[in-house]
């Protein structure tokens, strides 16, 4: 990997840990490595370190037009890990409920259902 390439994951891995902690971090991107390392660089290195920072919207706001996007789409794993991103970034409980319900009119009551599901799964685990 060159270096620029390194740079852009290295900066993108200390967005990671900034949205999710550093031993959650660690953990995610360990998955990630073991599953497909490309797949690991273009996570941290173009949607971290390049979209994650980019200076148009604060990261709440990015992690609640996220949440919508994953809710339509219908992607429960990574919903649930952009929801744990969102509460470290300033989302409320209320606000992510709110923007999950707003998709029911969008991409369907099923998505908001299991949206407003994995939510709930994520809250048990984060507050519990």
């Amino acid at each position: 990997m060159s270096d620029v390439s390194q740079q852009r994951v290295d900066k993108g891995y200390e967005q990671f840990i900034q949205m999710l902690g550093e031993a959650r971090a660690a953990e995610v991107r360990s998955q990630w490595h073991r599953i497909s390392p490309e797949f690991e660089k273009f996570v941290l290195g173009i949607l971290a370190g390049e979209v994650w920072t980019r200076p148009g919207l604060d990261l709440r706001t990015r992690s609640l037009a996220t949440i919508a996007g994953l809710t339509g789409l219908g992607r429960p794993r990574a919903l649930a890990l952009n929801i744990e991103m969102a509460l470290r970034n300033g989302a409320s409980r209320d606000e992510i409920r709110e923007t999950i319900l707003q998709m029911a009119f969008y991409a369907g009551f099923p998505a908001a259902w299991e949206g407003l599901q994995t939510a709930d799964e994520v809250f048990q685990k984060v507050f519990a």
